[in-house]
Parts: structure tokens; sequence; C-alpha cells
């Protein structure tokens, strides 16, 4: 019995250290949530510091778990708020310029076009100064900062300027090796999702397309800086073809950028400009806490006045609600329709602006979205902006609005379905000696099991539900877009549209960003004072910890070992979870340096 008693204790004591232990942890870090968003003060000339290097979000988040992977911040800024700040900083005393830092951009296409954008609203509103520097600038770096008054780099530094590119990784002989047979059914010539499970190099078709939209970025990658730095696109076009941005010194030669200098010449330099003495310091500020330290003018800004629901659709579009994708950022379908829902019913709301940054996803889950949205334009207007992608899916949730707004390189079309069931007998019996067997009641009660290879039958019932759900997303863009549908096909096929072609072939309406959208859902309601219901609502801290604390650190360790590769995982991880699935997918990220 004593013996009992005292291993009984011991257990209790360690148990009640260990809980004790773990709320002091849970402590810590919400205290420093609260310090993350405790006010920040903006010293009298201060430079507004926009980090290139910084990955931004569609919606802002607060993860203190980013601090733990030696990120240094707790918060990723939206890409709303980052526009904001700029906006912002162009009326506010106490910001003398905005001193951009140049590196390796992880953002996509159309939302460094909107950064650059706000750059260029910044000096025409305030005739404040933009400079730039860097040790290194990828090409979408570059392109952002050619807006600056100057730009300069470090001597030993890289630019690259070297032109677009994209690559694409096909699976077919590995399969075949494997003896793995994927049997795939899609509808569409351009729909190339299925093509690394099915060809060992890139179709005529998709070869066309992606070359028609890389070129639409590329000229208009080159537009923006010829005008930008007073070069001409020609001339630029020829640096690139002949690789003569090499070293920094050519840069300068070229004229692409100002100058070469070290960090602690640049300090100096915009010492100068401020007329600051030798010993005076020099006042910088980030983005993300200019942010802090304006937030709460903005978010009350039309308090109390009618509201535009900003909703944010960012990530694959997936069946069932987020709260069984813990960590993920997906566009669950649940979850949107009840928010819509919301918005459409709530009479305080008087518009809705859906925010749209998808490769698409599933193709039952964006039925059940644009009903919703369907349903909410019949009362109130609705307004599309698009991101770096609204395609296939994301075009899917996006067709049944009054306008929308998109970059010139965005990425969106891809109007087309497919779905894969690998047929894995083969490899089943001949590399691992595993054989099936079973009974049935009725000829296709086994239909889809992947240890056999679907009948004649089957897959024409299969093809069937393929072409259905083509023909309804075929329906659904023309009731939206107002375009008869012989001529929806004919834009369809699963082809990707640049924003520029959308513009043109009738699949968008204007280019513009995120506010631009907002302005014209305004004026649709007539409103002159609103302020801003945004969607997904704000969790609280203690939730999202519990909730991200595992997928964030196994989502870290997988970005830091792959790196570039990440994408191309995180495409291959997604199409396994949703094999025999009817998908509205686009095929690829775009990674340009």
């Amino acid at each position: 019995m004593k013996r009992f008693l005292s291993t009984f204790l011991a257990s209790l004591l360690a148990l009640i250290v260990f809980f004790l232990l773990c709320f002091f942890l849970l402590m810590g870090i919400v205290s420093g949530l609260t310090l993350t968003t405790k006010k920040v003060s903006v010293e009298p000339s201060s430079w507004l510091v926009v980090d290139l290097s910084r990955p931004l979000l569609e919606q802002e988040l607060q993860n203190p778990f980013l601090a733990l992977a030696g990120r240094g911040q707790t918060t990723i800024l939206g890409l709303h708020n980052v526009v904001t700040a700029i906006h912002r900083a162009a009326n506010d005393h106490r910001i003398v310029g905005i001193y951009v830092k140049l590196g390796e951009t992880p953002n996509g296409l159309a939302t460094s076009e909107e950064i650059r954008n706000a750059l260029l609203d910044f000096k025409r509103q305030s005739h404040k100064p933009v400079y730039a520097y860097g040790d290194m600038a990828s090409q979408q770096a570059y392109y952002i900062a050619s807006v600056a008054d100057s730009l300069f780099l470090n001597p030993r530094g890289i630019l690259e300027f070297r032109g677009f590119a994209v690559r694409l990784a096909f699976l077919k002989g590995l399969l075949d090796k494997l003896e793995i047979k994927p049997q795939v059914f899609y509808e569409g010539k351009y729909k190339s999702a299925t093509e690394p499970f099915r060809l060992t190099q890139m179709s005529d078709a998709n070869r066309i397309q992606t070359t028609a939209f890389l070129q639409d970025f590329y000229r208009h990658f080159l537009d923006g800086i010829a005008l930008s730095r007073n070069l001409d696109t020609a001339e630029l076009a020829r640096y690139v073809a002949q690789g003569l941005v090499q070293q920094p010194s050519d840069a300068v030669k070229l004229h692409l950028i100002d100058g070469l200098k070290y960090d602690d010449q640049m300090q100096e330099t915009l010492k100068r400009v401020e007329q600051l003495g030798e010993d005076e310091k020099l006042h910088t500020i980030t983005l993300s806490n200019y942010w802090k330290a304006i937030a709460d003018s903005v978010h009350g800004q039309g308090a109390g006045q009618p509201a535009i629901a900003l909703i944010y659709a960012q990530g694959d579009i997936i069946d069932g609600s987020a709260e069984n994708q813990p960590g993920d950022v997906v566009i669950a379908a649940d979850d949107y329709v009840k928010w819509i829902r919301e918005a459409r019913k709530d009479q305080r709301v008087k518009a809705i602006v859906f925010r749209v940054n998808s490769p698409g996803g599933s193709a039952l889950a964006a039925e059940k979205i644009w009903r919703e949205l369907y349903l909410a334009r019949k009362q109130k207007p609705v307004v599309v902006s698009m991101g770096d992608y609204a395609a296939s899916g994301g075009y899917y949730i996006s067709c049944m609005a009054d306008s929308i707004f998109l970059q010139p390189n965005t990425l969106t079309g891809s109007i087309g379905v497919f779905t894969i069931i690998p047929n894995l007998q083969d490899f089943f019996r001949h590399k691992l000696g595993i054989t099936f067997d079973g009974v049935k009641t009725a000829p296709f009660a086994d239909m889809g099991t992947i240890d056999q290879p679907l009948t004649d039958a089957e897959k024409k019932w299969i093809q069937t539900q393929i072409d259905t759900v083509y023909a309804t997303f075929c329906q659904r863009v023309a009731q939206g877009r107002h375009i008869p549908l012989a001529q929806v096909d004919s834009l369809a096929q699963g082809r990707v549209w640049s924003g520029l072609s959308a513009i043109q072939n009738g699949l968008a309406d204007r280019i513009g960003g995120l506010d631009d959208a907002l302005q014209c859902a305004a004026r649709m309601a007539h409103l002159k004072t609103y302020h801003l219901e945004e969607y997904p609502p704000a969790k609280n801290p203690i939730q999202k910890i519990l909730e991200n604390f595992d997928e964030h650190l196994t989502e870290s360790r997988l970005k830091a070992s792959l790196g570039n590769y990440y994408p191309l995982f995180k495409q291959w991880t997604n199409l396994q979870s949703t094999m025999g699935e009817t998908q509205a997918r686009l095929p690829f990220w775009i990674i340009l340096r």
C-alpha cells in the first residue's frame, strides 16, 4: 500500500508539473501575442521600409509560431493591409519617404503588381522620395522597385534579369516503372493538370497556351520597367536575350540601376536626402509596425456606416469545413457558404467583394460556393477581385459576379475538369506481392477501387460525369458573363489566360486591384462612406495556437527542405487526396525568381 501511494503521488506530482509548464508556456505565447498587438508609435521623419522578401497572404494572419520558426515576427500581413499602409503613408507627415528593400520575392505576380501600383500612387500623391536597395534582386523584386526614384545594389550583389520560364515535372516514366496506371478522365484539350501522369512532355496545346500567357507576362514586365526607367522596351528585350546583365556593374552601365553601394553607404544616402547631420539618427519603421500604428484608425473608418462584406478566398477549394484542415489556408465550401449567406442576409451589408486567389480544387465545392454567390447577387452587388490565380475552380466561383477586376499578370480561365483513378493492380502484384479478391451484389459496386482496372462500362460512366460537370461549368460562365454557350466553349477547353487576354475575350471586365473592386462595389451600392466586414472572421489567439501547432512546425520543415519545389510537393499531395473526385484545378504554379 505504501509503495502504491508513493508511486501515485509521484505520478500526480509529475502530472501537475507538466500541466503547470504547459500553462506557463501558453501564457508566454499569449503574452507575446499581446505584445505584438501593442500600440506602436511612429517617430517623426521616418522612412517606411517595404521589405520585398516578406511573404504576404490575402488576409492578415497572426501566428506566434513564426517566431519559434526563426522568422522574428508573429504576423503575416495581408496584401490589402500593405496597400492601405502605403496609401496612408502618402499623407502622413511623420513619413518622409519609402525605402524598398530588395530580395527574392516569395509572392505571386499579381500581388507584386498591386504593391508596385501602390508605390506609384504614393509617388504621385505625396511627391515624397522612394529609394530601393538590396544585396540581390529577383526579377519580381526588380520589377516592383523599378518605380523608385533611385535604385541601388550591393557592389557584389546579384540582379536577375534573364526572362521568364515555366518548368513542369512529368511523372509518367516513374509510374511506368512502378507499374502504376493512372486512369485519366478530362474535358478540354488545354486541360493540362493530368499531363504529368499521362505524358512525358508538354502537349502541343499546353505549349501553345503556356507560351501565350508567359509572353503576355513578359511583355508587361518589360513595358513596366521601360516606362519607369525611361528605357526602350526592345532594348530591354535585347539585354535579356543576349545575357548582358551578369554583374552589378552591367546593370549600372545599362541604366537598369542607378549605382552600387554598401549598406552603410545607403544609410548615409538616406541621411543626406533628409539633410541629417552625421550624428543624427535615421528613423525607419517596418510595414508591419506601421500597420499596427494605423490599424485602429483604419478599422474605425466608417464605423456605424453601412458595410461592404470583404470575403477573402485563398487556397485550394475543398469540400467540408476548414476545421478538418487545421493550419491550411483553404477555401472550404461549408464555411464559405455560411459566410456568404450571412453577408447576403445582413441588412447592414450593401455589397459583397469576393477576393479570389485560388488555383481551383473540388468541382462540387466550387458549385456550392457559386450557388450562394448567385443568390447573393440577386439581392446586392457582388464584385470579384482576382489575385495571382483565379483559375479553374477559382474562375468557377468568380464567374457570376456583376464585375470582375484582375491584374494583367493574373492567371485565370482554365474552364475544364478532370479526375484520376489510379490502377495499382500490377504494382501490388509484381512489386509487393499483394493480390485482392472479393464478392459484390451488383456490377458497379466496387467501381473505382485502386486494386483493379476500370471496365469499359465504368470508364463510360465516369467520362459522362466529367462531361456533365464541364457542361455545367460552361453554363455557369455563359450565364454569369452573358456570353453565348458556343463562345464559352471556344474560350474554355481548360485553357489558361493572362489577365490582359481575359479582358479582351470577355472573361473579365477591368484591370484593377482590390481597392478598385471596393470602389466599384461602393458605387454600385450608392455608398459614399462604409466600413468593411471581413471574412473569414478572426479567431482568438488560443484557438489559433491549438489548431496550428503541429501543422505549422511540419510545414516549416518541409518548406525549408524543399524550397522552390514545395509547391510541386503540395500539388502532388493535393492530387493524391482527391483521387477519383472531379477536379477543376490549375495544373501548376508560376515561380519566377
